[in-house]
């Protein structure tokens, strides 16, 4: 199951690889001839690109940190008490909210500028994180949970607001921001390291002061 799992989207790349090559030459935009490779890097000496590509860090780091902490979580007697095999059953709820949200997300943008709906979502999110660390139960467990829901339109939503007047150097800057998701690597092991230290309710802050980062970037960007 899990080798045809792998083949099934192995194939399913290759197809989209094949319609991209084949759709290449359909975009002409002009653009800067090509410059050394931290060239692209002054770019951060624009507020609103440097804000951009530091909300990327602190999305992916926030997402991946969240999404680790799940299954210990809900081992917790005082949450649901499960077993590992059980708890990991769950984590697909946490990335199905990511899915989810993106088609919420698209409905909301007919509506609402880009950086409203990004600080309203990180804002439920830092919600979420403090109903779940103060409650308990399936209460604490489920508020875990949605946080996936939540994140669902960070990262396509962050990109373009801090790529907005890049113009021809849109490339570059979108280059620099790709970078910016180590965040993931930097962001959950210090999660990891100061729930050794005060428990997985107290850690949770981390996530959460990266997400009110994130608001205000919404509303800076706004």
């Amino acid at each position: 199951m899990v080798v045809r799992t792998y083949f099934g989207q192995a194939a399913a790349l290759a197809i989209v690889a094949a319609v991209v090559w084949g759709r290449r030459n359909r975009l002409k935009e002009a653009s800067e001839p090509s410059k050394g490779m931290f060239e692209a890097f002054a770019l951060l000496s624009r507020p609103r690109f440097a804000l951009g590509a530091g909300s990327i860090f602190l999305y992916v780091g926030a997402e991946v940190a969240v999404g680790s902490l799940i299954v210990n979580y809900l081992m917790k007697a005082d949450v649901l008490g499960l077993s590992a095999e059980a708890a990991g059953k769950h984590v697909p709820f946490y990335w199905a909210g990511a899915l989810l949200g993106r088609f919420v997300g698209a409905y909301l943008f007919t509506r609402v500028s880009p950086g409203k709906v990004l600080a309203g979502a990180a804002s439920g999110a830092i919600a979420l994180i403090i109903i779940s660390a103060a409650g308990t139960g399936s209460v604490a467990a489920w508020s875990l949970l949605a946080i996936g829901l939540m994140n669902s339109i960070m990262f396509p939503t962050i990109f373009p607001l801090a790529s907005e007047g890049l113009g021809v150097r849109a490339a570059e800057g979108s280059g620099v921001i790709a970078t910016a998701i180590v965040g993931g690597a930097i962001i959950p092991p210090l999660t990891g390291a100061l729930a050794d230290v005060a428990g997985l309710q107290a850690a949770l802050a981390l996530p959460a002061a990266c997400y009110a980062a994130i608001a205000l970037y919404g509303v800076y960007a706004r």
